[in-house]
């Protein structure tokens, strides 16, 4: 019996496994998928970019480490480091338990908004790209 990932319906996500909120504040929060973390295990470490750096979409900003593997993160748009979940950095399981709230990984207000959204999957096409990868 295949295993089942949430998608959930807010974010936009990537190929490359990961999702973007827009806050009403105009920022976006960037995290990993329920897939991603699900494919990884365990997860035992995670490396992210400076407060005041710059990530551009579709390019590698980080790293998480499980017991099985590393792998790149790449950033669904581009824009400047706000804010660093450091929770995640202490406790990496949190991505385990809770990878779309409690276990984000960025905050970075956007610099081509609008136009990288539209570059991006939305849950349907997610669903279906994550039901292709896990066969």
């Amino acid at each position: 019996m295949a295993e089942e990932y949430e998608v959930r319906a807010i974010p936009s996500y990537t190929k490359e496994d990961t999702w973007v909120r827009v806050m009403p504040d105009g920022t976006v929060k960037i995290g990993i998928t329920d897939f991603a973390q699900k494919m990884l295990n365990e997860i035992v470490a995670v490396q992210l970019p400076d407060v005041g750096g710059e990530v551009k979409q579709m390019q590698i900003f980080g790293s998480v480490e499980s017991t099985k593997s590393v792998s790149d993160i790449y950033a669904p748009v581009s824009g400047r480091v706000r804010e660093v979940n450091d929770k995640v950095i202490d406790e990496p399981g949190i991505l385990n338990q809770d990878p779309y709230d409690a276990g984000w990984l960025l905050v970075i207000e956007p610099t081509k908004l609008e136009e990288e959204l539209k570059s991006l999957l939305n849950a349907d096409a997610y669903k279906a790209l994550i039901k292709g990868k896990s066969h």
